[in-house]
Order: C-alpha cells, then structure tokens, then sequence
C-alpha cells in the first residue's frame, strides 16, 4: 500500500497551507507573468501554435503540480521539448502531437511506477551543465525565423537548419522591423532589473514581461510592420483526433521514447536544481522522484489530449518560484490559473504582440539558461569535468539531446576510469 501512497497526492503536501498561501499566490502570479510570454513563443516555436503553448502550460502546470512530486517545481513547455519537437511536427504535422504525448505520457508514468527516478542521480554533474549549455544554444538558434520574420528552412542539424534560415531570410531581403524590435526588446529585458534597482521599485515585475509589454506598445503606436501573434480562441481547448496522424508505428514509436526520456531527465534535473537552491537536496523534505515522473507523465498525457504538447519541468520558471520565496506547490497552481485567466481576459491584447519580441525574450532566457558565469566556473575545474561539458554541449546541438546525454555519460566513466588506472 505504501508502495502506491509514495506515488500519489498527499494531504501532507499542503501541511502549511495557512501559512504559505499569501506569499505563494504572489510568487505564483509573479511566475505566471514569467510564463506568458514562454508559453506564447514556445508553441509558436514548435509550430503547435500559441494556444497550444498555453494549454500546455494551464493544464500541465496545474497536474503536475498536484501529482508531481516536487513543492517548487512548475511544469509547462519548455525549450528542450522544442528542440525534439520540431522536427516531428515538420515531418507529421501538428496531428502526431496527441499520440506521441500519449504515449511518451505513459512511459514516462511508468518510469514512476517502476522506480527508474533515482537514475538521474547517476548522471555526473558535467554532463548536466553541458545538457543545459546546448539546450540554450539551441532554444537561441529556433528564434531565427520569429526574429528574421523568416521561415525556417529544415536541415540535419539545428547548426545547419540556423545557417539555411539565415540565408534564405537574406535572399529575401532583411527584415529591418523585425530586427529592430529584437534589439528594443534584448535592451529591455536586460537593462530593466538595473533600471528598477537604481529607482528602487519595490514591486517586482519580471523583466521579460515589461520588455513583452514596452515593444508592443512600441509596434501599436508607431505602426511598425512585424509579424503579430494574432487572434487566440477564448477556449483551452481543442479538439485531437488520434487516429488523424500519419506519423507511422515506428516513428511514433522513436518520437515517443525520445519525448519520454527527455521528459524524465529535465523534470529531475530542474526539482533536483530546485532542491539544491533552497538546501533541502539531503532532507526528508527534498523531491520525490518516482511521484515527479508520474506527475510529468500524467501532466504531459492531459496536455497532449486538450489540444497542447509534451511538458516537463521549466528550470528557469522554477528558479523564478523559488526566488519569488514559494514554499510550497500553491504557488504553481496559482501560476496556472492566472495564465487562464489572463487568456480569458486580455485576450485582445496578447494578439497585438509580435512575434520577433517572443523570440528575443527567448533569446535573453536562453542566456539566463546557459549562465555564463556558472559555464566559466566549471571550465576552470577538472580538465575531464571542462572536456564533458563542452562535449556534452556540442552534442546536443549536434546530434541531439538524448544521444547526447548517454554519449557524454558513457564517455565520462570511461575516461575517468582510465585517468584512474594512469594514476596508479
């Protein structure tokens, strides 16, 4: 019985209710605020569209933040997912969404229920540091076509995919609009923490809703001509077929397993972040991995049956949870309804905002993903540690995430095993 109670929703989860509620309703509306403008770009990014985005971070936010297993963890789409995404949906269309979420949903539900969670701890640390390096490089080089008002031009890699956008958007002729609203929207969202530390605003407001906000006022008044996101439906929902997909057995198959794991690994590796920041990673208090799959699982079949896409665990929206001084899982909940009711509400306004500031708000988070600063420590430790983390990172990019990781693992042990015996 307890074999089963550990995998499920438990009343201790809201213990301190009455005393968290008011501080994680507002760090639960300061990460919706966060998420918008993410949820937006990364649905349009993958071609599912921008309220596919929206119904993936409304219902997965909510499941996964009642049935995961983490109290700081916010679920939603994520640039990671995109990057395996994309090409599917190139290839089999937007239809192969709700079968392949259904099915990479149950596996990664049974990764729970068979207790494949504590594996993540065995993939070493620069492995995951050159993991979170590629994701952003990647996430930067998807932004071309928002950012050129281009249209992406496929390739075998996202290196040539990027260079053959770049050089179809010139062969057309250069966006200059569009170019310039991702210059006023990069100079926003990184000079606004500054502007309002120096003025001493008490009231946080992230800086990449306030960039959102700023260029599209810019492109309303000035009648600048960009790309828009257009008219959302007022509903959360849309209506998925399964048997309407092409995609065959085996890509489906492949599609499915890929979309799992990596569902699976960034879920674990952002609660485990998660855990580290507030220094409960050796507490009883600290996730649960076996109920986070689950949850993901769960969060990821929801989502894909509605009309939405696979989720995961968002590192960066949950580094925003966790500084925004949540404490337990209200805070994601809140998150997700204020994202429904800000899409029942503004409606009209999310449609004026174009699209080359989502992909510039992308661009910013991709570096606050790669944090520069964290990259130069670690390449100043262990030669095998900096080796593994540049490898990783050139791989991901390269040939992908899940080839990635399992390359880099089984290199790292091997060479360390080897650095050991030259010791001796």
């Amino acid at each position: 019985m307890s074999y089963l109670s550990d995998l499920l929703p438990h009343r201790s989860d809201y213990a301190d209710f009455r005393e968290v509620w008011r501080h994680d309703v507002i760090a639960g509306i300061t990460v919706g605020i966060v998420a918008l403008p993410l949820a937006l770009a990364f649905g349009i990014t993958t071609g599912a569209g921008a309220r596919a985005g929206l119904i993936t971070a409304v219902y997965a936010g909510i499941i996964a933040a009642i049935f995961g297993g983490s109290n700081y963890q916010v679920s939603g789409p994520t640039g990671a997912m995109t990057v395996v995404l994309i090409p599917i949906v190139l290839k089999y269309g937007t239809s192969s969404l709700a079968p392949l979420g259904l099915m990479a949903g149950a596996i990664v539900v049974l990764m729970g229920i068979t207790h494949c969670g504590g594996l993540i701890k065995r993939v070493p640390w620069p492995v995951m540091e050159g993991f979170t390096l590629g994701i952003a490089l990647v996430i930067a080089l998807q932004q071309l076509p928002s950012v050129l008002a281009s249209h992406s031009v496929s390739g075998p890699n996202t290196v040539i995919t990027a260079w053959r956008t770049i050089s179809n958007a010139i062969s057309v002729g250069v966006h200059w609009s569009s170019l310039l609203i991702l210059a006023i929207t990069l100079t926003v969202k990184f000079a606004y923490p500054k502007i309002s530390r120096a003025l001493k605003i008490k009231v946080h407001i992230p800086a990449s809703f306030v960039a959102i906000i700023f260029a599209t006022f810019l492109v309303v008044i000035f009648s600048i001509q960009t790309p828009l996101i257009g008219n959302l439906p007022r509903t959360l929902y849309a209506h998925v077929s399964l048997s309407a997909s092409n995609i065959g057995v085996a890509a489906l198959l492949i599609g499915a397993i890929q979309i799992a794991l990596l569902a699976a690994i960034e879920s674990l590796l952002s609660a485990r972040v998660a855990d580290q920041m507030v220094h409960i990673h050796e507490s009883a208090q600290s996730y649960k991995p076996n109920r986070e799959l689950v949850g993901q699982g769960l969060a990821t079949i929801v989502s894909s049956m509605v009309g939405g896409m696979p989720a995961t665990g968002a590192i960066a929206r949950t580094s925003v949870n966790i500084r925004s001084k949540a404490a337990s899982r209200i805070s994601s909940i809140t998150h997700a309804a204020f994202l429904l009711l800000v899409v029942l509400v503004l409606n009209p306004m999310i449609a004026h905002i174009p699209t080359a500031a989502l992909g510039a708000v992308l661009i910013g988070t991709s570096y606050r993903i790669a944090r520069p600063a964290n990259l130069m420590e670690m390449l100043r430790t262990t030669r095998l540690d900096a080796a593994t983390l540049i490898i990783t990172a050139v791989l991901v990019v390269v040939i992908g995430l899940i080839w990635a990781i399992a390359i880099s693992t089984a290199t790292y042990f091997i060479a360390a095993v080897v650095l050991k015996k030259l010791r001796k």
